[in-house]
């Protein structure tokens, strides 16, 4: 058998991400943060101008406390005029009128404390925090700039480790990757790992944390994402670099010298050998392992095929057939062999 690297192009991708945005409008008076660093959750972010809003919070604490001393007084009527009406020293109007007054005072007491709630929510707003733990942006607003509540975006925040790749895998692939989200993870001979741009290597490898639900028509892909360690802050959101999945071919895989494919418009040939003739075969290709490539389909082990020369061939050219046991002409299965 023989081990070598499946490659996928990928894109490193934040497993959480959110764009701060202001909930209410206001100028910017602080910014508490160094931008690009990592951010705790609850931490404070910026603040707007709190003047208009604790006036505001003011006047309804006010509002609040006339209309509990309304209530106080509707009260006290109404059970006075109950009493009165009791002893029939008063007009049925009269307690009426009163009742009314007291479930009119109550409903003011209720308005009034909806309304401190509102004032103070948006008092509380005037602080922004960090809504989970990450890596902050560049902040796109600076000290004194007019804000507005779901318009202005003040900043980026994104979860920073582990951190997710993201791939398309063909239709094909899909048993095979569900097969390997399966198999249990082994950090020390991880099946999965990244290759960055440059040809740098990660150290850290990953595993698969899901399947998409659905292949894409378009494309007949599937999106696939896979989770690895970042504590170093290597990874950034929007990195390309390709996924290498470890692959160990079975003992009866068929491997070809590469130089014996002609490529003809997208597709790939081999010339067999039949009596003589140098017969053109269509083949799907798989990995390259150095000078070697793996044929999926369209040969058989142990078939004879034309390895020099082959770019002056066409399909039924007369050829000499070298000896049965030339190693250069004849196909044959990897047994028990790592290095091809």
């Amino acid at each position: 058998m023989a081990t070598y690297f499946d490659e996928f192009p990928g894109t490193v991708t934040a497993l959480n991400q959110v764009d701060v945005r202001p909930q209410v409008s206001g100028y910017i008076t602080g910014i508490f943060f160094k931008e690009g660093q990592h951010v705790e959750k609850g931490q404070k972010l910026y603040s707007i101008d709190q003047q208009p809003y604790l006036g505001a919070y003011d006047q309804a604490i006010a509002n609040l406390n006339v209309a509990k001393a309304n209530l106080s007084k509707a009260q006290q009527d109404a059970d006075r005029y109950e009493e009165l009406a009791k002893q029939d020293a008063i007009a049925r109007q009269t307690l009426d009128h009163a009742l009314a007054d007291l479930e009119s005072a109550k409903k003011q007491v209720e308005a009034a404390k909806a309304n401190v709630f509102q004032v103070q929510t948006n008092l509380r707003y005037s602080t922004i925090y960090a809504p989970f733990g990450g890596t902050i942006g560049i902040s796109q607003v600076k000290l004194g700039t007019s804000v507005s509540p779901g318009q202005t975006l003040l900043n980026t925040i994104s979860s920073d480790n582990p951190m997710g790749v993201d791939i398309q895998a063909g239709d094909k692939q899909i048993a095979r990757f569900i097969l390997l989200q399966r198999e249990k993870n082994n950090p020390k001979d991880s099946i999965f790992s990244i290759q960055l741009p440059g040809g740098v290597k990660y150290p850290f490898p990953g595993f698969i944390s899901f399947l998409d639900r659905a292949v894409d028509p378009s494309t007949g892909t599937i999106t696939i994402r896979l989770i690895f360690p970042n504590s170093q802050k290597v990874l950034k959101p929007g990195l390309t670099c390709n996924l290498r999945v470890r692959t160990t071919t079975p003992g009866n895989t068929i491997m070809i010298p590469y130089k014996a494919v002609v490529e003809q418009m997208g597709e790939y040939f081999v010339f067999a050998v039949d009596s003589n003739k140098a017969i053109q075969r269509k083949v799907s290709l798989g990995a390259r392992i150095n000078d070697k490539v793996i044929v999926n389909d369209g040969l058989k082990v142990n078939q004879q095929i034309v390895s020099e020369g082959v770019q002056k061939l066409h399909d039924g050219s007369a050829i000499k057939v070298p000896a049965p046991d030339s190693a250069r002409t004849r196909i044959s299965a990897l047994r028990n062999s790592s290095n091809p």
